[in-house]
């Protein structure tokens, strides 16, 4: 890379939580967070935020008249926001470049007011600015008064980890000194648990674990779609106050046969790895947070694809959807957060229902992995800083 990034500050809000402590907590237990839930007559798995968390949000729609009129994508953002800009010590008003990206954008927004056109054929005025992506990275920008660029985008799956390439682009030009890149999905509403049902991805059996991800011996998909926001400080240089090092991204796009489908072997995993990791040896990754979104096919092509980089000596594999649920635009963003805790505790997150992995004895590089239809792969290497 050009120039060495440091991410000096991360912060989420998710089905387990969103303080740094009771998040590594909940890590560091064999619970999951996904629940049954009655989306309008459909019964589907959920992983909702915890009731504490909420009132939290609420507090902050309350603190401002327009809050009350965004969508719950933007406040997850906000409350995210604040807290990793506090954390790493940047000042409102400070020239903050900002992309925070979302899979399905104001979803449930959307849903109200469509529901009111067809109803009674009219709609609200802010209808339009309320529910469009860049209300995700506008709104947090007004609401830390930065002067920087703001950017929204939509890149399904992997958006949250599109959003750390354009800040690492951003940083390396010398155009951003400061970078706050992430990803925000809110997106547990009746007609898009429809959409998943359709496709026939969704957990639908009562088990101890509902999700399964990186069960190789499924028989079944399992996917539970989860909601939550994760957002990184990024700053150009080595900092003092670096929790984790960006050391390397790669990027890649697939030939689909299908709108949703990804190759049998992972071909844009195999490249956006083998990008990210540059001139590393495969033995120099300690671990890979995998996509995993608990589906068959897109847990099987991802493990292949880790094998064809690899090799025999594989590092060791895990995965948080079957704890938080899959959270779209968000989820690669949430897989960073859990690569960074890793390696701030030094210690490896294991899946309770995955035998035979190895534990690595020091964890120094971490690969975290995420793809979208569109057959999108994005790979991000982050190092002890």
């Amino acid at each position: 890379m050009k120039t060495p990034i440091s991410i000096t500050s991360v912060a989420s809000v998710s089905a387990i939580g969103s303080g740094p402590g009771e998040i590594w907590k909940n890590y560091k237990n064999n619970n999951h967070f996904l629940q049954k839930h009655n989306f309008e007559g459909n019964d589907s798995f959920g992983a909702f935020l915890p009731e504490e968390l909420k009132e939290d949000l609420l507090n902050i729609r309350a603190q401002k008249s327009d809050f009350k009129q965004v969508d719950d994508s933007v406040i997850f953002a906000v409350h995210a926001s604040r807290r990793a800009v506090e954390s790493a010590g940047w000042k409102k008003g400070s020239d903050i470049g900002i992309n925070i990206g979302s899979s399905r954008g104001a979803t449930a927004l959307f849903e109200k007011h469509h529901k009111m056109y067809v109803e009674t054929g009219r709609v609200e005025t802010l209808a339009s600015p309320s529910t469009t992506l860049g209300n995700i990275s506008s709104w947090v920008a007004q609401d830390l008064h930065s002067t920087g660029p703001e950017i929204s985008h939509s890149v399904t799956c992997s958006t949250g980890l599109h959003a750390v390439l354009n800040g690492v682009a951003w940083l390396n030009s010398g155009m951003a000194d400061k970078f706050l890149a992430g990803g925000s999905e809110a997106a547990l509403t009746p007609f898009t648990i429809a959409q998943v049902q359709a496709m026939k991805i969704n957990a639908r059996k009562d088990a101890e674990y509902p999700c399964r991800a990186l069960d190789l011996e499924k028989r079944q998909n399992s996917m539970v779609l989860g909601e939550g926001a994760a957002v990184v400080c990024m700053e150009a240089g080595l900092k003092d106050n670096a929790v984790a090092l960006i050391s390397g991204v790669g990027y890649a796009t697939e030939v689909l046969e299908h709108p949703v489908s990804i190759s049998a072997n992972g071909s844009a995993f195999q490249k956006s790895m083998k990008m990210a990791m540059g001139s590393l040896s495969p033995n120099e990754i300690d671990a890979v947070v995998l996509h995993a979104p608990g589906t068959i096919k897109g847990d099987l092509s991802e493990v292949k694809a880790i094998k064809a980089v690899f090799g025999d000596q594989l590092p060791a594999l895990t995965t948080n959807k079957w704890k938080l649920g899959h959270t779209f635009g968000a989820s690669g963003l949430l897989s960073l957060e859990l690569a960074i805790l890793m390696l701030e505790h030094q210690e490896f997150i294991t899946v309770p229902y995955i035998s035979g992995i190895r534990k690595p004895e020091k964890l120094r590089n971490i690969l975290i992995n995420a793809i979208g239809f569109g057959g999108n792969a994005v790979s991000v290497l982050v190092s002890l800083p």
